[in-house]
């Protein structure tokens, strides 16, 4: 497989239909490109209260790739969700691309994230009914983009994953890795203004992880900006930048010099050296 870095396309200015500001870089430009504000999540109550999201604060600057990491029912999932629009946070607020995002309406939502955010799940979510390019092609399509237009963006995104070649196949004619990869091909298919991955190798193997850990590379290399919930080292040494949740609160921030093994921050256990560099190349 040859090596291929995805082009991050421009974000043009647009507004919704509802008179909203646009996404584009301008709007990015005022602040942070995701940004959490006293982030609170509860579910139950009285002596059932439980906080999955406790008081978070958090930026996220445009470009940069964040992993979240912390043991199962820290609260990972459910920040990823709060950030990306798919639950509403009990108290504080929510800002993506400049706009604070939590106090929209259902349709303004469902809106933005069609056209702002990809997300990417441990299980693929493909259609089974559709082809690869089908996949990646629906969500240009929901968001308004002519058929031509949806089918010129999932050619270009299928080969930089590197599946042109499987663009007619349906999911179950394709392996594990080779779903997450249309996976991550749909989620970059409305350029985002960034893309939200809940533990996407959490389901694959060894030689299939190391194909997402090269997109994923590729992607921060190229700008994207990009959160990743994950348990693995390995995905977590991609990014720029690890924080670690523990009972719904961070409890650590640290920042990966460029070396991809160095960390510069405080608190928590070391990724350790890893060779990324040598790791991530791709093969011929």
């Amino acid at each position: 497989m040859k090596r291929v870095v995805p082009r991050v396309m421009g974000r043009s200015s647009r507004s919704d239909t509802d008179g909203s500001p646009g996404w584009g870089p301008a709007a990015a430009a005022a602040g942070p490109a995701l940004r959490a504000v006293g982030l609170t999540r509860t579910y139950g109550e009285d002596e059932s209260l439980v906080w999955a999201v406790d008081g978070v604060d958090l930026d996220v600057p445009a470009g940069q790739t964040l992993a979240v990491t912390g043991p199962s029912g820290c609260g990972k999932s459910t920040l990823l969700q709060l950030l990306g629009g798919l639950d509403r946070p009990s108290e504080g607020e929510v800002w993506l691309g400049g706009r604070r995002i939590d106090h929209l309406g259902e349709r303004a939502l469902a809106r933005l994230r069609r056209r702002s955010v990809g997300f990417v799940f441990q299980a693929h979510h493909l259609m089974h009914e559709l082809s690869a390019a089908q996949n990646v092609e629906l969500p240009a399509l929901l968001a308004g983009a002519s058929p031509r237009a949806a089918r010129h963006r999932a050619a270009e995104l299928l080969h930089q994953v590197g599946l042109a070649h499987r663009a007619r196949h349906l999911p179950s004619e394709l392996s594990g890795g080779q779903r997450q990869r249309v996976a991550i091909a749909r989620a970059l298919a409305n350029d985002p203004l960034v893309v939200l991955a809940d533990e996407p190798t959490g389901n694959l193997d060894s030689a299939a992880t190391h194909d997402i850990l090269r997109l994923f590379d590729e992607l921060r290399a190229a700008g994207q900006t990009l959160v990743v919930v994950t348990h693995d080292e390995r995905v977590a040494a991609t990014a720029d930048r690890v924080v670690s949740m523990r009972d719904g609160t961070l409890a650590d921030d640290t920042r990966l010099d460029g070396n991809r093994g160095r960390r510069h921050g405080h608190g928590g256990t070391g990724l350790g050296g890893t060779g990324l560099g040598a790791l991530l190349s791709w093969e011929d």
